[in-house]
């Protein structure tokens, strides 16, 4: 039997991205992946969002995808309102698009720098956990022990359904197919509406062709779609198929909406699809399981370094399960607005007014873009709970931005005020104290302006779990609450 501190299941962007998060912990982690290589069926995700591309930032990776994808300072607000999103407050005030054939190679990449084991070409059928540890059955017949077991396997996931959570939410009511095809006529490019719904057809990024996402006149679940599908589907929206040929990607997706009603059950786990599925309007999917994996991967690395206790998980669902379902009601919006009736219609044209207010389109930009997060950590400065701003400090070695003092992953005691005015060599083998200073604004995406704070307190997730200066109330509590109790002197 071969051991690790932690297995995960899935290799997709949110196995990848815990399992990072894990080994920059210094964590014994690895894969177990059904596909013998990184390629994909499908086209999948389009993009990444700018929480997402911040949290690649904090790791020192963003620059990876920045050169491979393309940037948008526009993005999609309700239906199809097309709002500029460059005035929002962050150095990534824009949506990178990118494929997920290329997000999950980046990811590959960094992770076999990390050192990261992956079991290729197999999966997990099943697993058994007791008070220390689990056993994950793999289907070449090797059996893995692990202090835990992390499901990222997917919408289907069988660790969920094998962990017995219950996965509740809405059954599909439509469906819709998304293709990349060659044509030999010129498309009707743009946005199409009819009785069925709404359609789309826009160029490939790259190469000849196009890129179809149609309404089906019928829903349908399952089922490997074809070129005869879409070629059907386009002569009943259009009259005609262009000539569709040599067919890439063909996917099929719905509106089922779920979000598993527990996010851990014991030493199991689940992140990413395993733990909530939804329709990709917005392109949100991948960006959430990538934050997930950050939330928790440094939390499960202390437990399983006995740094802090088993209590710390739940916070994860706590913390997560919330933002999700904000996710999902958005999702949901997206697909009622679709409907073709007269009454849904003058629904969108109000919202398309409103999104011409400019607080109102801020508003919608920070929540699609993942920039207004907000854990529940208490009363207090403004800047608690939410995503800390990189701003550049000046600090003894030179002038440095906050996303770079986080690249390691650990956590972060930001002094902005009076030098030396803190001791923390109790957690001096945990977090890293930095003097700075910094004499510029404060704004936050959801808030605007704050006060400026004397000291704050960054998890390795880049949200601030106490903010206050030398001599404050708090700081102690913070500190064992979030990274274990003091060392013994």
């Amino acid at each position: 039997m071969t051991e690790h501190a932690v297995v995960v299941a899935g290799g997709g962007p949110t196995g990848m991205m815990l399992a990072a998060e894990l080994a920059l912990a210094g964590v014994d982690v690895a894969i177990v992946e059904r596909r013998t290589s990184q390629d994909l069926v499908g086209a999948r995700a389009g993009g990444l969002h700018s929480r997402t591309i911040e949290v690649f930032d904090q790791r020192g990776i963003a620059d990876r995808f920045l050169s491979q994808g393309e940037l948008h300072r526009k993005g999609l607000g309700f239906h199809h309102t097309i709002s500029d999103i460059s005035d929002m407050p962050t150095r990534h005030s824009y949506f990178l698009a990118l494929r997920q054939q290329q997000i999950e190679r980046i990811l590959a990449g960094w992770v076999d720098e990390l050192g990261v084991r992956i079991y290729r070409g197999r999966e997990v059928n099943g697993f058994a956990q007791d008070e220390s540890g689990v056993d994950v059955a793999l289907s070449d017949g090797e059996t893995l022990r692990a202090a835990y077991l992390v499901g990222c396997d997917g919408g289907r996931s069988a660790i969920r359904k094998a962990a017995g959570i219950e996965f509740a939410g809405w059954d599909a009511t439509k469906s819709w197919l998304m293709a990349e095809v060659q044509v030999t006529e010129e498309p009707a490019w743009g946005f199409r509406e009819d009785a069925t719904g709404t359609h789309a057809i826009g160029k490939l990024e790259h190469g000849t062709g196009m890129r179809v996402v149609l309404t089906e006149q019928e829903r349908k679940v399952g089922g490997e779609p074809t070129l005869s599908d879409v070629s059907e589907a386009l002569i009943a929206v259009y009259g005609t198929d262009f000539g569709a040929h040599s067919p890439g990607p063909i996917t099929r997706f719905t509106d089922v909406t779920r979000q598993a009603v527990a996010y851990r059950n014991g030493r199991v786990l689940l992140a990413g699809d395993a733990a909530h599925v939804h329709p990709p309007m917005g392109g949100q999917g991948l960006n959430l399981g990538v934050q997930d994996a950050m939330n928790l991967g440094w939390k499960l690395a202390q437990v399983v370094k006995r740094v802090s206790p088993e209590s710390l998980l739940d916070s994860y669902q706590a913390e997560r399960h919330p933002v999700v379902a904000g996710v999902l009601r958005a999702t949901m919006t997206s697909v009622a607005l679709q409907r073709p009736d007269e009454r849904t219609k003058a629904l969108r044209e109000t919202l398309a007014e409103l999104m011409k207010l400019d607080e109102v389109r801020r508003q919608v930009a920070v929540e699609k873009a993942g920039l207004d997060i907000h854990y529940d950590l208490g009363e207090g400065h403004p800047l608690l709970g939410r995503r800390m701003p990189d701003v550049e400090v000046a600090t003894a070695a030179g002038l440095l931005r906050v996303f770079t003092l986080l690249h390691d992953a650990r956590p972060l005691l930001l002094n902005l005020g009076e030098r030396n005015g803190f001791d923390i060599a109790p957690w001096a083998d945990r977090v890293q104290l930095v003097d700075s200073r910094y004499d510029g604004r404060w704004e936050l995406p959801a808030l605007g302006e704050v006060a400026a704070p004397a000291a704050v307190l960054i998890r390795p997730d880049g949200y601030v779990a106490w903010v206050g200066e030398m001599g404050g109330q708090g700081l102690a509590d913070a500190l064992s609450n979030w990274f274990g109790p003091p060392a013994a002197a």
